[in-house]
């Protein structure tokens, strides 16, 4: 039975929303269904229709059905009710082909527990691992369930008050159980910009020292209060590389529940050459050059993983400047490799 009123038809073609090919976790065409979230009691409903859909998270990590290619492991309410005792966590996802989908995080499970009852149909992973090997759909709800379940894991005492907080609004909402309180706290999302810095011929990448050795992206940082995403790009890559900026462009937005941010891209021209660290969060920062970075691996270098916006910000500016080099500059591998298992 659809959630939706008759008649109705939530999804939008991602062709209608964006000229890109859409970034990892998003887009996945799940009709989140926002006003059923309003009916009290209607979380606990859906956990005893048995066409209900399960979508399980274990400490962060999702679980990955088995098989020669990744799919998510997704669980049906008739076979699997008896889970809902190990959960502590639940919250409404949405509905896809009219089906719901319910997220529940069954943390206070052993190790040896959790595989021995889910021993069948899967293993739990890190969904970065993964994440580029499963279709739209199924990458873009395991990053939402794993970001909804982080926070509720996160706000079980109120902010204000202290006191416990109860599951409202099929999990999008939590409540101070304190009557002289009763303080709603809401799923926070942190806004990072996340930026490609060029000249035209070259771009500017840098490496946090705790990457592994080798290890390049894009300039990023966390949109302070009270200021533009402009702003933002400006500030951040002087402060990490003292570099001034100019015709700065967005690029696309990607979910990144890794833990809890949207990632704003942008493309942006570098007005100043001299690289001065300012701050002390890059161990490295350099221009290179498009016949470098083609030739990445062979200095012993690596770019993002395939999964994130930055490598995106990367291979769409290769692809217009020169895309000769473009299948060249994509063969260049991650420091963490996709792995199924």
């Amino acid at each position: 039975m659809s959630l939706n009123p008759p008649g109705t038809d939530p999804s939008v073609p991602v062709t209608d929303l964006i000229t890109k090919r859409p970034n990892v976790y998003g887009f996945g065409g799940l009709d989140r269904s926002a006003h059923i979230r309003e009916r009290e009691g209607w979380l606990d409903e859906l956990l005893e229709r048995p066409d209900t859909v399960l979508v399980p998270v274990w400490r962060s990590r999702s679980l990955v059905a088995p098989g020669d290619a990744p799919r998510a492991g997704m669980l049906s309410v008739a076979e699997h009710r008896g889970l809902m005792r190990f959960a502590n966590m639940s919250a409404f996802l949405g509905e896809y082909d009219g089906v719901a989908h319910v997220a529940i995080d069954l943390s206070p499970l052993e190790e040896t527990d959790i595989l021995n009852i889910l021993a069948a149909h899967g293993v739990f992973q890190d969904l970065r691992q993964i994440g580029p090997l499963l279709n739209r759909f199924e990458g873009s709800l395991l990053a939402y369930a794993r970001g909804l379940m982080w926070w509720q894991q996160r706000h079980r005492f109120c902010g204000v008050c202290g006191s416990p907080t109860e599951n409202r609004k099929g999990g999008h909402q939590l409540t101070c159980t304190n009557a002289d309180c009763r303080a709603p706290h809401f799923p926070r999302t942190d806004p990072a910009v996340i930026m490609l810095v060029h000249d035209g011929e070259r771009c500017l990448l840098g490496r946090q020292k705790v990457w592994p050795e080798g290890m390049y992206s894009t300039l990023a940082g966390f949109v302070e209060p009270g200021e533009t995403l402009e702003e933002a790009v400006a500030r951040e890559v002087w402060e990490e590389s003292g570099i001034h900026v100019r015709d700065v462009r967005y690029h696309s937005s990607q979910p990144w529940p890794f833990p809890s941010s949207l990632m704003l891209g942008f493309h942006a021209e570098a007005k100043s050459f001299d690289i001065v660290r300012n701050d002390d969060e890059l161990g490295d920062a350099q221009f290179f050059t498009l016949d470098q970075l083609a030739d990445f691996e062979a200095l012993g270098k690596f770019l993002p993983r395939r999964d994130s916006i930055a490598r995106r910000l990367i291979q769409d500016w290769v692809e217009t400047v020169r895309p000769d080099l473009l299948d060249a500059v994509d063969k260049v591998p991650s420091a963490y490799p996709v792995r199924p298992s």
